[in-house]
């Protein structure tokens, strides 16, 4: 199916565009009212990423209403767990939680290597449902979450600020570690795969605990495991966003990958100067500017958008839109980009 939209395609690809792409991480979700009536449908969460149709209908919500230039699946990166025999629950206000972790040999023995089309049915559905439903109108982008991050939670049981016991666990078992990121790499791959394979159009990895390695862990227990699906992706664009990991610039620059997502922390033209002309830089407004007037956040998209200017780029945020920033701030955002001359 040729796509009427294609600029994020092509702007991944360093491929000469009209305009900046531009769309947003968490854009399917709590900022929007119709997303909110969709969710108070169903039980929760985890049952509207589990059911199809209405994970395809929030998923197309922002391209409708917020006129983004790509749509990206709901779904949740604590899928693979689940898949892999590691079952969570979505705990409202507090956010995901494991009945059971990973802690020895023996519960790395329960689980399994994922099959992206079996145990992940119905995300496979889901875009299936969307491609169809989009028509062509815009890219879809697949993700999963890195590898190192998928085990943080696998190990902790829930988010944490500091992820005590999975970084422990890379001091006292490295090995134990090393074993179980390798499960979860190979599940991502299969997942990624079949995402694509129903029809993703650019894949992206969260790396959202980057940030809380030092970087010679980072290095030997996330960068390398998120280059292997680098490698092993060659059907489509790929982007990585490591939040928090701007000690790794430099190394991502190196990665079998075409984008390289910044956070609001990480300068952009020494980002630029540390990766390299050769990729293109997703980002990387702050979340929080969004809170201001029109003007000021006109003011400053303007500004992100002069620092970029002249360079391969993807507009989008920092991080996530935060749940209650009003979604004509966000239109004022996406118009600045579109606008921008």
């Amino acid at each position: 199916m040729n796509l009427k939209n294609d600029l994020l395609l092509r702007a991944a690809k360093g491929e000469s565009v009209e305009r900046t792409p531009v769309w947003l991480m968490r854009q399917a979700g709590r900022i929007l009212p119709e997303y909110r009536a969709v969710r108070e449908s169903v039980s929760g969460f985890i049952e509207l990423a589990q059911t199809p149709e209405l994970a395809a209908e929030v998923t197309i919500q922002p391209v409708d209403i917020l006129g983004v230039d790509a749509a990206i699946i709901f779904s949740d990166i604590l899928v693979i767990p689940e898949a892999m025999g590691l079952p969570y629950e979505m705990v409202e206000k507090r956010g995901p939680w494991f009945p059971k972790t990973v802690q020895s040999e023996s519960d790395l023995k329960k689980l399994r290597i994922a099959d992206g089309v079996d145990d992940l049915s119905y995300v496979i559905e889901a875009i299936k449902i969307t491609k169809k439903a989009l028509n062509g109108r815009v890219p879809l982008i697949g993700f999963a979450g890195a590898p190192w991050t998928i085990f943080a939670y696998m190990i902790e049981g829930s988010g944490s600020k500091t992820f005590s016991k999975a970084r422990a666990m890379l001091y006292t078992q490295p090995d134990f570690s090393h074993k179980l990121l390798q499960m979860i790499t190979e599940s991502t791959i299969n997942y990624l795969k079949a995402q694509i394979e129903a029809g993703a159009n650019l894949v992206q990895i969260f790396d959202s605990w980057a940030g809380i390695l030092p970087p010679d862990h980072y290095e030997e227990f996330s960068l390398r495991y998120i280059q292997q699906i680098c490698d092993a992706i060659q059907e489509v664009p790929k982007t990585v966003f490591a939040k928090g990991a701007f000690f790794a610039r430099k190394e991502m620059g190196q990665l079998n990958c075409e984008t390289i997502g910044l956070d609001w922390n990480m300068g952009i033209a020494e980002s630029r100067a540390m990766i390299g002309p050769h990729k293109t830089l997703q980002g990387n407004l702050d979340p929080a500017a969004l809170y201001g007037s029109p003007k000021e956040v006109e003011a400053a998209t303007k500004r992100m958008m002069d620092q970029f200017r002249g360079s391969r780029h993807i507009a989008n945020l920092g991080h996530g839109v935060y749940p209650d920033i009003d979604p004509e701030k966000v239109k004022v955002f996406i118009e600045t980009v579109k606008n921008y001359q």
